[in-house]
């Protein structure tokens, strides 16, 4: 039996509803709150700060340092133990390559710009949405950005290609199951991230890559729209 329909009558490229804010943490220097279904991001900057212990610094450059967090009771299944773990520091690892090509960190030597993402709440697709969120946060901190970064995650679900997928959909057990998180340049439409749980073709692939970078186009839009929003709402007040 093939996946014939998805939640909520959801088409196969269609995202989940999206919500989008920046300026939402008033004592960061950036900050960006990104809903996706029922996955909540919020993102805050601090930085260009001194980078300490000195030994860490690097005189030539910024360094980025990312901090990915799932509050214990955010996910879909069992509780999260808090604190560190190996997939919260693989997440935060990913972040920073992922956001690292936008950023020109070289006018900022012996510094460090720091992102703390955290989920109150998560169902599927977190990694991007803490991408998508870190990104708007960044730019709210008024940092010099070479493009925006979006993310979304496509895949396979039995024999039907799809767009953001939820939690339903990655532990589907009536086929297989594919997942690629993947970050877009909008503007240039260069990939930063691309990484995938399961098995698909070349020619699936190749399909899914250019279906992530139409969704993602679709989510710079709401990124956008989110830091217009709040710079009209200071041109108001």
């Amino acid at each position: 039996m093939s996946y014939k329909e998805r939640k909520n009558k959801r088409g196969f490229d269609e995202t989940r509803p999206m919500e989008a804010k920046v300026g939402v943490i008033k004592r960061a220097d950036g900050s960006a709150y990104f809903k996706i279904g029922n996955t909540w991001a919020y993102a805050a900057v601090y930085g260009p700060r001194n980078l300490h212990p000195k030994f860490l610094q690097d005189p030539s450059t910024g360094i980025l340092r990312c901090h990915y967090n799932m509050m214990p009771f955010s996910g879909s299944g069992e509780r999260v133990r808090p604190g560190g773990s190996r997939r919260s520091k693989e997440i935060s690892m990913v972040t920073e390559k992922a956001l690292l090509p936008v950023l020109s960190l070289e006018e900022f030597p012996n510094t460090v710009v720091d992102v703390f993402i955290e989920f109150p709440q998560t169902e599927a697709g977190s990694r991007c949405a803490g991408i998508t969120a870190a990104a708007m946060a960044l730019a709210d901190a008024g940092l010099a950005m070479k493009d925006m970064i979006a993310a979304v995650s496509v895949g396979r679900v039995d024999d039907k290609l799809v767009v953001d997928l939820d939690y339903s959909e990655e532990a589907y057990e009536g086929g297989p199951v594919a997942d690629i998180p993947v970050a877009v340049m909008p503007s240039s439409g260069k990939i930063t991230l691309l990484q995938m749980d399961g098995l698909v073709k070349k020619e699936m692939l190749k399909d899914l890559l250019a279906k992530a970078k139409a969704a993602c186009a679709k989510i710079y839009e709401v990124q956008k729209r989110a830091l217009k929003e709040k710079y009209t709402r200071v041109d108001e007040e």
